[in-house]
C-alpha cells in the first residue's frame, strides 16, 4: 500500500475527488492547509497599503492505494490538478506498511 499526499489549488479539489472516484479509489481525506512553493506568495493590495501574502491557501488530498493502482491514481491526480501555471502544487508517494480499523480492530488488506 502506498500513500498519496498531493497539494493543490483550492479550486482543484473537486476535479481532483472526480477522477479519483472514476478509478474507485473511495477513502480520501481532504484538509485545508497553508504553504509556498517556488512562486514564495504574492504582494497583495488592501485599503491601499501593499502587503506580502508568504502562505497561500491550498487544499492537501491524502488517500492510500494498492500498488497495483498507485500509476493511475497517480496519473488521474495529476491530470485532473494541472494547470500548467506556478503554484499547480505538488504530489509525493509514502510507503504505509499497516492499516486496521479503528471500529473493528481487524487489519487491512489491500
Amino acid at each position: 500500500m502506498k500513500l498519496i499526499k498531493s497539494i493543490i489549488r483550492p479550486n482543484k479539489v473537486d476535479e481532483v475527488k472526480d477522477a479519483l472516484a472514476r478509478l474507485n479509489i473511495s477513502g480520501i481525506t481532504i484538509s485545508e492547509v497553508r504553504g509556498h512553493g517556488k512562486q514564495k506568495g504574492h504582494t497583495a493590495i488592501y485599503r491601499g497599503k501593499e502587503y506580502d501574502v508568504s502562505l497561500l491557501p491550498k487544499m492537501e488530498i491524502e488517500v492510500v492505494v494498492p500498488e497495483s493502482v498507485l500509476e493511475d491514481a497517480i496519473k488521474a491526480i495529476i491530470e485532473a490538478a494541472r494547470t500548467g501555471e506556478i503554484g499547480d502544487g505538488r504530489l509525493f508517494v509514502l510507503p504505509v506498511e499497516q492499516a486496521y480499523r479503528i471500529r473493528t480492530g481487524e487489519r487491512d488488506v489491500m
